[in-house]
């Protein structure tokens, strides 16, 4: 009798390589915009990042005019700050009503926004129409000239995002929620975000320094 004998198959393993990212091709819109609109707000930063400085620098040098302690107004300056952060909520429920393709959540939000941000620069024009018409403009000293350009920085940001922000409620109004619309509805959130940070350093610096 002979015995025939079979080799036992053994399954056939397979190894994943992984591609390296350099070779998997473009990255998606979405990531290349994003990445654009961090690299433009880092830009952006260190520009604030320079009229901080200047502001610091400056700061004492009043040539014998008033300081931030005599011009400043604390209940104003915590109104101003109260709505500028409560539209950061406000911009953060936009995204998210963005996200499930809510319109009318989008637009409540996004005139909840601006309404906040509008009264924000209503109280920053205020105090510089204030403290011009009390002889504090920007010419009258050092400090005021560092005062009123790192502010007045800030507040020309919140123009145009505000500008932006109307502009987006437009496009969701007629192109409805397309790719483009929603990557640029992502920019603006960030840089909305960002004004609220750099807010966040103007009223530490500026105002409180001014009362330490």
């Amino acid at each position: 009798m002979s015995t025939v004998m079979k080799d036992a198959q053994e399954p056939v393993q397979t190894v994943t390589i992984p591609v390296p990212r350099s070779e998997r091709g473009q990255a998606s819109k979405r990531v290349t915009v994003t990445y654009g609109m961090w690299l433009f707000l880092l830009s952006d930063i260190i520009m604030f990042s320079a009229f901080f400085a200047a502001f610091v620098v400056l700061r004492d040098h009043t040539a014998g005019g008033p300081g931030g302690r005599a011009l400043f107004h604390r209940d104003t300056v915590l109104m101003e700050t109260a709505c500028l952060l409560f539209s950061s909520f406000s911009c953060a429920m936009l995204g998210l009503a963005v996200e499930h393709r809510n319109k009318l959540a989008s637009y409540i939000s996004g005139a909840v926004t601006l309404v906040l941000g509008a009264a924000f620069m209503a109280f920053e024009l205020k105090e510089f129409l204030d403290m011009i018409d009390a002889g504090a403009g920007p010419d009258r000293s050092a400090f005021l000239s560092g005062f009123f350009a790192l502010v007045g920085l800030h507040g020309a940001h919140v123009v145009c995002g505000m500008l932006w922000l109307v502009t987006m409620l437009a496009q969701i109004a007629t192109l409805g929620f397309s790719q483009k619309v929603v990557r640029r509805l992502l920019c603006f959130s960030l840089f909305w975000h960002a004004l609220d940070i750099v807010w966040v350093g103007v009223f530490t610096v500026v105002y409180l320094g001014a009362f330490a």
